[in-house]
């Protein structure tokens, strides 16, 4: 059994986003205990107050990051993997036992000391989400990830 935890900056808003969490997190029962972590996004006017507010979330992930896991956090600069190379990534990090955890950072992204602390840096897509839409997309994608494990018919 995998053990998985996402931790995130901001809560899901809207009903729609919380149902799609609701389904992944039940489709992923069988193959994993995942455990979701939401932090308080910090407000801000504008982005220069960025290193501030970077800095405030950031203390609260750091603080609840797992000391045994793999650290992952979803970045725009991170590597762009394929969905098979992603279910190799989980396969290899999380089958022995290890614990996995993905970071999502609030709009404003990440501290350097966030980013400097972790074990990978991985890009959803070129393209920019909001944090929610992040969170949903990792939540397949972890699905998705245990299909390929398990031979399942969802990825073809």
């Amino acid at each position: 059994m995998y053990r998985i935890t996402v931790l995130t900056v901001g809560k899901l808003t809207e009903g729609y986003w919380r149902e799609a969490q609701s389904e992944y997190m039940k489709r992923l029962k069988p193959f994993s205990h995942l455990d979701i972590q939401e932090y308080k996004e910090e407000p801000f006017s504008s982005v220069y107050d960025k290193a501030r507010v970077t800095a405030q979330e950031g203390e609260k992930i750091l603080s609840h990051m797992p000391k045994d896991g793999y650290i992952i956090a979803l970045d725009k600069d991170g590597r762009k993997i394929s969905s098979e190379e992603f279910a190799a990534l989980v396969q290899d990090k999380g089958e022995r036992g290890g614990h996995l955890a993905f970071l999502i950072g609030g709009p404003l992204g990440f501290s350097d000391e966030v980013l400097n602390s972790v074990d990978a840096r991985l890009s959803l897509s070129s393209l920019t989400f909001t944090h929610q839409l992040a969170r949903i997309v990792l939540l397949e994608q972890i699905y998705r990830a245990m299909t390929i494990l398990h031979g399942k018919k969802y990825h073809y």
